[in-house]
C-alpha cells in the first residue's frame, strides 16, 4: 500500500469540494495514508469569455490533470464525470465512479421560481448546449444567454447581469451548500441530464495496480453500470462533452437497465427522444443500440447540420 497519495484537482470551489471529499474517504479508510491535493488550472478555467462549444468540447477540464498524471506528478485526478470525454488517454483509466448524488438540472429563479412561471422573453443563463436545446424545445419563447464561470460566479451573475433564471446542476449546488437556492428541479421529461451528471470520476494510471486497488472501495456498481451505458451512447453519437444530447440510465423495478436519450438541434426545433431497456450486464451495448436508433431516426442529420458528425 502507498504511504502517500497526491490528488490532482481544479481549484474551483466545487472541484475542491469533490477532491476533499475523496481525500476524506481515503483518510478514513487508510488512517496512515498521507493525502495531498495539487491544484491544476485547465484550459476550461482559463477561457471564460467564450461559449464552451466554441473553444472545443473535449477535455476542457481534464487534459492538464491527465498530463500531470502521465508525468507522475499526481496519483489520481478527481473529476465531475460529466466533464470526462468518452475516450480516456492511453495509459490512463477511469478507476472508480462514485455513487450518483442527483442527476438533475435546477432552475434558480428567486422571482419566478419555475420554468413554467417564466414569462415570454425571459432571460435564462446556461453554458450548456444540451440544456439550451431542451429548454428551447419546451419553451421556444425564452431568450437563452451564455453563462460561464464557477457556481459562485454564476449565482452572482444571476443578479448582476439581470437574468430571470439560470440553470445549474442540482448536485453541484447541493455539494456547495446552495441547495436552498434551487427553486425547481427540471423534470426529466423536459430536460435529460448530461452523461454521468451527479457522479464523480476518479482517473488513475492504467498500470498503477496499487492505487487502483486502494480506491476500489469508492466504486458504486449501480452508478457505474448506468455511466457505461450513457458514455457508450455519447461515444456513438459524437464523443465530446458539448453536444445537444441528453441521456440518463437507471435500474428499473424489474432489475433491467433503462436508458433514455435525446438528440436535439441547438435551437430546440428538432428533438428526437427514445428509450431502450435490457440486461445491465450489456450496458455498453444498450447505449450503442439506442444511439444507433436515434441516429437512424434523424439524429445523424441534426448533428451533421451543426458540424458534430462527419458525412459517412
Amino acid at each position: 500500500m502507498k504511504k502517500k497519495m497526491i490528488i490532482g484537482t481544479r481549484s474551483s470551489k466545487l472541484a475542491l469540494w469533490q477532491a476533499e471529499y475523496i481525500a476524506s474517504c481515503l483518510r478514513e479508510k487508510y488512517p496512515d495514508l498521507t493525502v495531498e491535493l495539487k491544484y491544476i488550472t485547465t484550459i476550461g478555467d482559463k477561457i471564460l469569455d467564450a461559449p464552451l462549444a466554441k473553444i472545443g468540447g473535449k477535455g476542457l477540464f481534464t487534459k492538464e490533470l491527465e498530463t500531470e498524471m502521465l508525468n507522475g506528478e499526481i496519483d489520481i485526478a478527481v473529476h465531475s464525470l460529466k466533464d470526462m470525454p468518452t475516450q480516456v488517454p492511453e495509459g490512463l483509466m477511469l478507476a472508480a465512479i462514485t455513487k450518483r448524488l442527483d442527476p438533475g438540472d435546477a432552475i434558480v429563479s428567486p422571482k419566478y421560481k419555475t420554468l413554467a412561471a417564466l414569462p415570454s422573453g425571459a432571460k435564462v443563463g446556461t453554458s450548456s448546449l444540451r440544456r439550451r436545446a431542451q429548454l428551447l424545445h419546451a419553451r421556444p419563447d425564452l431568450e437563452i444567454h451564455d453563462l460561464r464561470g464557477n457556481v459562485n460566479t454564476r449565482l452572482k451573475k444571476l443578479e448582476t447581469e439581470n437574468f430571470d433564471a439560470i440553470i445549474l446542476a442540482v448536485a453541484g449546488l447541493k455539494r456547495l451548500g446552495f441547495g436552498s437556492y434551487i427553486t425547481e428541479v427540471i423534470p426529466r421529461d423536459i430536460c435529460l441530464p448530461a452523461v454521468g451528471q451527479g457522479a464523480l470520476a476518479i482517473e488513475a494510471r492504467a498500470d498503477d495496480k496499487v492505487v487502483q486497488e486502494m480506491i476500489s472501495f469508492l466504486q458504486d456498481e449501480a452508478t457505474t453500470c448506468a455511466a457505461i451505458a450513457e458514455r457508450s451512447f455519447l461515444g456513438a453519437v459524437e464523443g465530446g462533452c458539448q453536444v445537444p444530447v441528453g441521456v440518463f440510465a437507471e435500474m428499473d423495478a424489474a432489475g433491467q437497465l433503462r436508458v433514455e436519450a435525446v438528440i436535439a438541434s441547438v435551437d430546440g426545433r428538432q428533438l428526437l427522444r427514445d428509450q431502450h431497456s435490457g440486461d445491465p450486464g450489456a450496458a455498453a451495448a444498450l447505449g450503442q443500440e439506442l444511439a444507433d436508433r436515434l441516429l437512424a431516426q434523424g439524429g445523424r442529420e441534426i448533428l451533421q447540420q451543426i458540424g458534430l458528425l462527419q458525412d459517412t
